[in-house]
This record gives structure tokens, C-alpha cells and sequence, in this order.
């Protein structure tokens, strides 16, 4: 696949195959997020790469939180949209779309909570992806080093037909996190990817999200 068919044809998959990911294709993605470029060549990433008995341990030791409605306890502050802006527009159009195509009526908070768990859960992806960083590195330099790895794990995936979810309720418990795959109180977890074969029957997959046209955030000086 071309690299520009690749980066116009990734999106988001919410819905997978049961299928298991062979471990030589996850080689090969993950060698590609470590040829990300970063600042002064610090690579400053860690992955955990996890799938089988133990990433479904890890879905139900955070859905059990999810549903006792325990607080949150992330690494990593949660990005969020002050009302009436262009941002939280955007996000709500998102939802609107999904649970349209989900069949999630507005008034039904039984589906809406289904919908939300499944975020949880990593969308019942068979493989789950975490990036982490040291503590004690700074809260801001590190984030564009490990986006540009999440996006060449992204983009790698597509190469093998797979898909991805880059998700942040999958690192909301930090604690089960660190408890079930003995991740050190020094390292900071970031975020979670959900991988797998997409299930395209799966309604949401149908999902083609827009994008502002170039000229609207784009200025050209000197042409």
C-alpha cells in the first residue's frame, strides 16, 4: 500500500475479528513505531504489546471498576472541549454519527452505557497496544514523539490489513494497568491502541469521519 493510500485510508475501527494477530506481523508494526522520529533522538517510548488470557483479565478488572463507578485514576490528564467551541462541535458531531449508525436513540442510557463499555473493553480487539513514557520526563515533549510512533503503528497495521483505535478509556485505571502487567511506578502511561482484523459488518465501521477543508487551517506566505 502507498503511503499517501495508507494515511487517507486509516480511521478508526470500533468493531473487530475474534481472529488472533500473528506475532510476526506485531514484530514488524512495532519495529516501524520504533523507526518514529523523536527529538534529539531520545525515543523516549515504551510499548507493551498484549493479547489472549491476559488482555481479557485486563477488560474485566476495568470493566468491574467501570460498573462499580470508580473513579478514574490515569497517568496522563484527559483531553477535553470547553463548550461551544469549534473542538466540542466537532466531537459531538462524532457521536452523533456513531450512534446513529450504532442505533443508540438519544433517551436510551442503556445502550449508551453499553456503547461506553465497549470502549473499556478496547472494542474487543484481540490485541491491545500501550505507550508509555518515563515519569520523569517532561509532561509535554515527550507526547510528539510518541504521537508520530502511534501514527507509524497505525499506518503499519493498514499495511497488513488490519485495523486500530487509538483509545484513551483503555488507560483510565492506571492501577489494574500497573498491577496485571507489572508496569513500574516511574513509567507514565499514555495511551491504548486497539488492533485486530475489522469486522466490517460491524455498524460503526461504516463510519468515515470528515476532515476541514485545507484552506481552512492552512496559509501559504511566499508562493
Amino acid at each position: 500500500m502507498e503511503i499517501m493510500e495508507a494515511i487517507n485510508k486509516r480511521k478508526s475501527i470500533r468493531g473487530f475479528k475474534s481472529d488472533s494477530v500473528p506475532r510476526d506481523i506485531l514484530t514488524k508494526i512495532m519495529e516501524a513505531a520504533c523507526q518514529a522520529p523523536s527529538a534529539m533522538n531520545t525515543q523516549p517510548w515504551e510499548f507493551i504489546v498484549v493479547t489472549g488470557d491476559v488482555l481479557n483479565k485486563l477488560r474485566l478488572a476495568i470493566v468491574d471498576k467501570l460498573n462499580k463507578k470508580e473513579p478514574v485514576d490515569h497517568d496522563h490528564a484527559i483531553v477535553s472541549w470547553s463548550e461551544g467551541s469549534i473542538y466540542r462541535d466537532r466531537q459531538v458531531g462524532l457521536a452523533k454519527k456513531i450512534f446513529e449508525l450504532m442505533d443508540i436513540p438519544r433517551g436510551d442510557k442503556q445502550k449508551r452505557a453499553a456503547w461506553l463499555e465497549r470502549g473499556f473493553r478496547f472494542f474487543d480487539a484481540p490485541v491491545a497496544i500501550f505507550l508509555l513514557t518515563d515519569k520523569e520526563l517532561s509532561d509535554v515533549g515527550p507526547l510528539l514523539d510518541l504521537g508520530a510512533a502511534m501514527q507509524n503503528i497505525c499506518l503499519a497495521a493498514l499495511g497488513f490489513g488490519l485495523g486500530t483505535c487509538i483509545e484513551d478509556q483503555g488507560v483510565l485505571y492506571s492501577k489494574v494497568l500497573r498491577e496485571i502487567l507489572e508496569i513500574p511506578e516511574n513509567k507514565k502511561i499514555i495511551i491504548a491502541i486497539a488492533l485486530g482484523f475489522p469486522d466490517w459488518n460491524f455498524p460503526a465501521n461504516a463510519l468515515v469521519s470528515g476532515r476541514e477543508p485545507l484552506e481552512t487551517n492552512t496559509r501559504w506566505i511566499g508562493f
